[in-house]
């Protein structure tokens, strides 16, 4: 497994798998057989639903806890410096974790810098390895750094070929910020999963398309957590280490970009609005 190092020196995997909207009947299953074929990174979040599911799998894993990367996220209805510290708690022991490796503001909404204040806090009591955030715009991060004196080792965002986010990369970079990939594969939209530029790819190389996406953000050092339940699936998605895309190849995914969301706008009003009004089920 290839790995990034964060600006603090730890290491993460740059694969891993993400767990978001598969149930929680389903999760702890899915997180074994992850683990079983070869993933050592987890990716999990408190409004997903799943953290009690992924910390059962982990537990009966036998996997050494020093060989796994578990990330989870703070949900925004619980920002705040107070509220924080309480989150991490309950997600910690869902998972029945003593400590993390990388926790997330979920998104860029609410009290923001009370929260950060609380996780610099915990970082600096070693309960978290690595703090970060989640679908912060340029301006939302740059403002984060600027008022605090840890800067966020990763902000996982949208990535994919349809929305590329190559410019954000470039300045998240330039600040020591590690840029992570949730939705690689667009969920399927804007026919990914047969479109005839990244399908000719694919087949120039006896690959899938998926592996082709995977590879395309490998070698750009994007952090990708694509999700799947099946384990053949899962196998395919970490054997892309093995190939490389062209510089051809390169440039006819980057052709792809739309410069745009496929999902939505985490500026929308109506999104914050509704985003904000959501509260977690304990």
């Amino acid at each position: 497994m290839q790995i990034v190092t964060l600006a603090n020196g730890v290491q993460m995997p740059i694969l891993g798998l993400g767990v978001f909207q598969i149930p929680d009947a389903d999760t702890e299953r899915a997180v074994t057989e992850a683990l079983e074929v070869g993933y050592r990174s987890l990716d999990t979040a408190a409004s997903y639903g799943n953290e009690r599911a992924v910390g059962r799998a982990i537990a009966a894993s036998g996997v050494p806890r020093d060989e796994l990367f578990v990330t989870t996220k703070l949900w925004a209805s619980e920002t705040g410096e107070a509220r924080t510290k309480a989150a991490f708690e309950r997600s910690a022991d869902k998972l029945g974790l003593d400590a993390l490796d990388l926790y997330l503001i979920h998104q860029p909404y609410g009290d923001v810098h009370g929260s950060w204040r609380a996780m610099e806090a915990l970082y600096a009591a070693g309960r978290v390895r690595a703090i970060g955030v989640s679908n912060f715009y340029p301006d939302r991060l740059v403002d984060l750094i600027m008022h605090h004196e840890v800067a966020p080792m990763v902000n996982q965002v949208e990535v994919h070929p349809f929305f590329q986010r190559a410019d954000y990369q470039e300045l998240m970079s330039a600040r020591g910020v590690q840029i992570e990939s949730w939705g690689p594969f667009a969920e399927g939209r804007g026919d990914l999963f047969t479109h005839p530029v990244l399908a000719a790819i694919a087949a120039a190389h006896g690959r899938t398309i998926a592996q082709v996406v995977l590879r395309w953000l490998v070698q750009r050092g994007v952090v990708a957590i694509p999700k799947s339940v099946r384990r053949e699936r899962m196998v395919e998605n970490l054997a892309v280490f093995d190939f490389d895309l062209s510089d051809a190849d390169l440039a006819a995914i980057a052709a792809l970009d739309t410069g745009a969301s496929v999902f939505f706008d985490h500026r929308d009003p109506a999104m914050v609005e509704w985003i904000g009004n959501r509260k977690l089920n304990d």
